[in-house]
């Protein structure tokens, strides 16, 4: 058996990390979905609903900034690419035709999604409870991303 390059020891260390953002993202939806709240609840949030949008807020956020910062790259070394000259969006472009990612542009529409729901305020909780609900459908997606690139890792061995 040939011993793993630094590159796929890094790809295999950042896949954990996000593996460990993904799992507490699944979670939370669970959680989320167990309590479904309505865009009434989201008026007037007790305690624990407010550390429960926390944690899947948190977690969402994390896993797109890792995924997008330290696994995408981590990937394309791992498969020996050079991604010095590659933009961000070259680099999610290559992973598609790689077959990592389903599609350069869907990752930038889930980027839109979580920036929206993570740094805008609307002030009517309607749109607020509208931007959890847009959030909530796309962090299904990025379990899903998240999960094919488990399958083509090892599908690598």
């Amino acid at each position: 058996m040939m011993k793993p390059t630094p590159e796929q020891l890094a790809l295999q260390h950042t896949l954990a990390v996000c593996q460990g953002h993904a799992d507490a993202l699944q979670d939370a939806l669970q959680d989320m979905q167990l309590r479904s709240l309505s865009a009434d609840d989201y008026c007037h949030l007790n305690k624990a609903d407010r550390r429960l949008l926390d944690q899947f807020a948190y977690r969402y956020t994390r896993l797109q900034d890792d995924m997008g910062a330290r696994l995408v790259p981590a990937a394309l070394k791992a498969q020996g690419e050079d991604i010095a000259p590659l933009s961000a969006f070259d680099r999610f472009a290559r992973l598609e035709q790689l077959g990592w990612l389903p599609s350069a542009d869907e990752w930038l529409t889930l980027r839109q999604v979580r920036n929206a729901f993570a740094h805008d305020y609307p002030d009517s909780p309607t749109e607020r409870f509208d931007r959890l609900d847009a959030a909530t459908e796309a962090a299904k997606r990025l379990l899903a991303v998240m999960a094919q690139f488990l399958l083509k890792t090892q599908e690598k061995g």
